[in-house]
């Protein structure tokens, strides 16, 4: 019996498709997902997004907006000004995302203790 429970563990890993695993690469980072939900709503400038997610810092922004735009699913658009300004909006892809983000906050909002900070209004219930 036991080497059959074995088995079965060891088939069950291999069902991890590569979507998944790519998906979980990107979204499985702190941060990341909150960036997406907060431009959900519309284009945010730099400074408005470091504001809008609260504990993040500069560093850990630029470094998240950067794979979110290498992913395809952020555009980095610069304002020459004066003052320069780097405003980020989302991609197609990157809104395709909504539903989901969406989907998980009903979810967590039933399953998950309360407490969580900084959860945009638009994914609250």
């Amino acid at each position: 019996m036991a080497k059959d429970r074995g088995a079965h563990n060891e088939q069950a890993c291999k069902q991890v498709d590569g979507e998944m695993t790519r998906f979980f690469e990107l979204f499985g980072k702190r941060w990341t997902g909150l960036i997406v939900a907060v431009l959900t709503e519309q284009g945010a400038y730099f400074a408005d997004l470091r504001r809008a997610i609260p504990g993040i810092s500069e560093r850990m922004l630029s470094d998240r907006l950067t794979e979110l735009a290498t992913a395809g699913l952020v555009v980095r658009e610069v304002d020459a000004g004066p003052p320069l300004r780097v405003a980020y909006r989302l991609t197609d892809a990157g809104k395709a995302l909504e539903p989901a983000l969406k989907e998980l906050s009903r979810w967590a909002e039933k399953n998950l203790p309360s407490g969580g900070e900084g959860c945009p209004e638009q994914f609250r219930g």
